[in-house]
């Protein structure tokens, strides 16, 4: 079997057998070597047993995206051929010997990792295999095990690196069964690898993130690790709330207070945010909410993958008030649009969603160092004596103050209000109030991120958040006349999305849920798709899904 250019490796086992060690070892070793990588992954919701598996792409070129095709599996569990199904096609079969995987090749992993101390090893010696099948130097590998466990102490990184050769030693007889040539490029040793999670993360921080509260829950919690982490170095305060009402409150408390505050749950947390949120809307106080998308309704598949939460956060909050809706599509913009979504709080005093979800939030791969063009604009008066909050102005965007900066008094209350925060039930004023708040969304239509066509044909294919890659590669590998129109922005929408959506002769939006919530939107916006692709049961697209729906449908 010989494999060029671009080889796709699955590592399936038992949840804590440490698949994801594995993952973090490969990627560090073959980005060093050289290859381009992605890596994603699909787990149960579960701490011990189920299956879990994770992808990763070795390639001359950059690869960005989830595939079906399965080249090499390593089966560390029983059940892992069963559990990757179809998937396994024209697939070398890797697995231990204590298998006995009909068809497969057997290696000694959990006996050499058993020699070495404990089965916990076997981790590492798969890993090490893996790396000797796809070319990695051994003293590149074990570079790549001290950096994932140097700090763990000298007797378990020694103790690693043994494990780690010994899968060295088994990987040299896979080497008969599978030729592998991919090559190298020097460029990519001086790329960055991030994920999802940091890429959103480091665009919070360069957006002026001070302060974050937020109640755990995947997939939104790596974002609260990752900011937990770096607090003391960027200034920023994280507070681990109760629960998700109290996270919310808390961060329209500090935003009130001057601080510019982020908050991250899923749906089901979500949902009990939505008093809050009509609360932001009501006293006109910026907030960043991100929602890391998983299957739904309540609990749903809670380590799985969608895109089903478009109109939960659209339509989220008692009565009308203005907001803006941002789905990041690919690592190299989403530090600028995670960046950006902080700027448009912050100018319009309005909720400001970013949408990801588990895909997106989970998975690797390797890019140039992101650039951040989009600086923190601040929208802070100075306070005076007879400074009303809620002044009543041309553009409907009061002066925003906050307590203890000038003069005046920061007066704000949940009930409808007077210019200066007084409680009122003159319904003139509330006619006003109500005109005032909504002006904001016409205003925010003509600041909002552009959608990016890519392509230049009469068909296209719409998509938003993290189907970008999918559909891009998916229209490279096919060769077909397919343009793709991507949205990072979802709501509100520019003022041409009607024109340059009718300016193609045929259209499908792509997206995971099962209404094709975003095809609603374009329809209440005027514009119709001639069909809609939609996957719904916890996975992404793949490449090879896409395309074949290209060729189904399209063509």
């Amino acid at each position: 079997m010989k494999i060029n250019d671009d080889a796709s490796i699955v590592l399936c086992g038992e949840a804590g057998q440490g698949i994801q060690t594995v993952e973090a070892l490969l990627i560090r070793a073959f980005k060093a070597t050289g290859y381009h990588i992605f890596s994603c992954k699909e787990y149960m919701s579960r701490v011990r047993g189920g299956e879990n598996s994770t992808l990763i792409r070795v390639s001359s070129t950059p690869v960005r995206a989830f595939i079906e095709r399965v080249d090499v599996l390593f089966a560390l569990s029983p059940g892992a051929v069963e559990h990757m199904g179809g998937r396994v096609k024209d697939t070398l079969v890797i697995a231990d010997e204590e298998f006995h995987e009909e068809g497969a090749i057997s290696l000694p992993i959990m006996g050499e990792a058993e020699k070495l101390g404990g089965r916990i090893f076997a981790n590492v010696v798969a890993a090490g295999a893996a790396a000797n099948l796809f070319g990695v130097r051994e003293e590149t590998f074990d570079e790549a095990v001290r950096s994932l466990f140097e700090r763990k102490g000298p007797e378990i990184l020694e103790a690693d690196l043994r494990a780690g050769r010994k899968g060295y030693e088994l990987g040299e007889e896979l080497r008969e069964h599978l030729e592998i040539s991919i090559e190298p490029q020097p460029s990519v040793r001086e790329h960055v690898v991030l994920n999802g999670t940091e890429a959103v993360g480091i665009g919070c921080i360069a957006g002026g993130c001070r302060f974050m509260s937020s109640y755990p829950m995947t997939p939104s919690t790596p974002l609260q690790v990752f900011i937990s982490e770096n607090a003391a170095e960027f200034d920023m305060v994280f507070e681990q709330a109760e629960d998700e009402i109290a996270a919310i409150n808390m961060c329209l408390g500090a935003s009130y207070a001057g601080a510019r505050s982020l908050v991250a749950t899923s749906g089901s947390g979500f949902a009990l945010m939505e008093e809050a949120v009509g609360l932001a809307g009501m006293i006109e106080t910026p907030v960043v909410i991100y929602i890391g998308q998983r299957p739904g309704p309540a609990v749903g598949l809670p380590t799985r993958t969608a895109q089903e939460d478009l109109n939960l956060a659209l339509y989220a909050g008692p009565g009308e008030f203005p907001r803006a809706i941002l789905a990041p599509g690919k690592l190299e913009d989403a530090p600028e649009i995670a960046a950006h979504a902080f700027n448009l709080a912050d100018r319009y005093q309005i909720p400001v969603f970013l949408l990801s979800d588990q895909y997106l939030a989970d998975l690797y791969y390797d890019l140039p160092s992101p650039q951040i063009g989009e600086e923190p604009s601040y929208h802070i008066t100075r306070t005076w004596e007879g400074y009303r909050r809620f002044e009543f102005t041309a553009d409907g965007i009061s002066p925003r103050g906050i307590p203890g900066y000038g003069s005046g008094t920061v007066r704000v209350d949940s009930d409808e209000h007077d210019e200066e925060g007084l409680i009122t039930e003159d319904l003139d004023v509330r006619r006003r109030m109500v005109e005032k708040r909504n002006l904001r969304l016409e205003m925010l239509k003509d600041d909002t991120l552009k959608p990016e066509v890519y392509g230049d044909n009469s068909s296209a294919l719409i998509c938003w958040g993290s189907t970008y890659w999918l559909v891009r590669e998916a229209i490279e590998s096919s060769g077909a006349d397919v343009s793709m129109v991507h949205f990072s922005q979802v709501y509100p929408l520019p003022h041409d999305t009607l024109e340059l959506l009718e300016s193609f002769d045929r259209t499908a939006v792509v997206e995971n849920n099962y209404r094709g919530q975003f095809a609603d939107l374009l329809k209440l916006e005027g514009f119709e798709a001639d069909e809609r692709f939609r996957r719904y049961d916890g996975m992404p697209f793949s490449v090879e899904g896409v395309a074949g729906f290209i060729e189904e449908v399209l063509l």
